[in-house]
């Protein structure tokens, strides 16, 4: 029996996200096959085994844990670990250094991916090169002062690096945008500024099996003007699996994403995003997520649900795809 350990936690804004997250996959790993461990990384990046499985929540620290302190040992008796974390500063390469450091086989993308996958900047630059379309877009930094923009109001503002869409608005004219980017500086050192385009956010995920397989597209609909972390978490935003599109859409989606998860050289799992002006029927990449969460509401495990595959073998699939 292989012997997995769960990761989740870690000083992010999405640790709770995090929780909720490892407490699904807990709740639908195939115990028959695996031998389960589960360590939570607190806000001051302890790490902690969790003795008691049932415990897992947001006040986890309270229940009956076991500190660390020699983190590599540790994970050497693991087959293989699932870090099912979100945002900085462990989603973002750091943790697949440490695992490879000390070769760790781990789930998901590896340390080359996950950077350029977590800086957005870095994304669009390759998917540029690579003639992806994607929204207008400027780059400005902490040091430098904003002078002018070559964008029409409104724009968006969001951090280079973090998750969730979290630190992320829409300006409507110059005085919001300075506002809005002193908010995104608060997460990030570095900020995008885009044309805020009326668009369909639809969603693709991708598996590495035997071979890459791509689900069905879903879209989301809310109440805001953009699928921003309220509207994730909070509020009632409403998934559509399968999304009513076009043939010549769908075959689009699809064979953008295949593209899109090979150029950025990810592995394991991604979630990809897009943007359909449906006005001018344009298609937008928008961005990319290497580890997607794993909440009941997640949109990654249930396109793969719509597609046939359960949430217990699409588990197993990720921890069977060994790197």
């Amino acid at each position: 029996m292989k012997k997995i350990l769960i990761l989740f936690g870690g000083n992010s804004y999405e640790h709770e996200i995090s929780c909720k997250s490892a407490k699904t996959i807990i709740n639908h790993i195939d115990k028959k096959k695996y031998q389960v461990e589960i360590v939570g990384i607190d806000l001051k990046n302890d790490w902690y085994i969790l003795n008691d499985k049932e415990k897992l929540n947001n006040n986890w620290k309270e229940s009956n844990i076991t500190k660390i302190d020699n983190i590599p040992k540790y994970l050497k008796q693991f087959d293989k670990v699932f870090p099912i974390i979100h945002g900085n500063p462990l989603e973002n390469g750091n943790l697949q250094g440490l695992f490879n450091l000390f070769n760790i086989s781990y789930v998901g993308s590896d340390l080359l991916g996950s950077i350029i996958s977590y800086d957005k900047e870095l994304t669009k630059i390759i998917c540029n090169h690579y003639h992806i379309p994607q929204i207008p877009y400027i780059t400005i930094h902490r040091k430098n002062k904003l002078k002018k923009i070559d964008l029409d109001f409104p724009v968006i503002v969001k951090p280079a690096k973090c998750g969730s869409s979290i630190g992320i608005n829409i300006a409507n004219n110059i005085k919001e945008l300075n506002k809005n980017i002193q908010e995104a500086f608060n997460y990030d050192d570095k900020v995008i500024i885009e044309k805020y385009i009326k668009a369909r956010e639809l969603e693709c995920a991708v598996l590495e099996d035997k071979k890459l397989k791509v689900s069905p597209i879903g879209e989301i609909k809310t109440e805001n003007n953009f699928y921003d972390y309220d509207s994730k978490y909070i509020k009632e935003s409403k998934l559509i699996i399968p999304a009513n599109l076009e043939d010549n859409l769908i075959k689009e989606i699809k064979n953008l994403s295949l593209k899109i998860f090979n150029i950025l050289s990810l592995k394991g799992l991604a979630r990809i995003d897009f943007l359909y002006d449906y006005h001018n029927h344009k298609l937008y990449f928008n961005e990319v997520n290497t580890m997607p969460g794993f909440t009941n509401i997640s949109m990654y495990p249930l396109l793969f649900n719509n597609k046939g595959i359960s949430t217990k073998e699409l588990i197993t699939k990720l921890i069977e795809n060994w790197q």
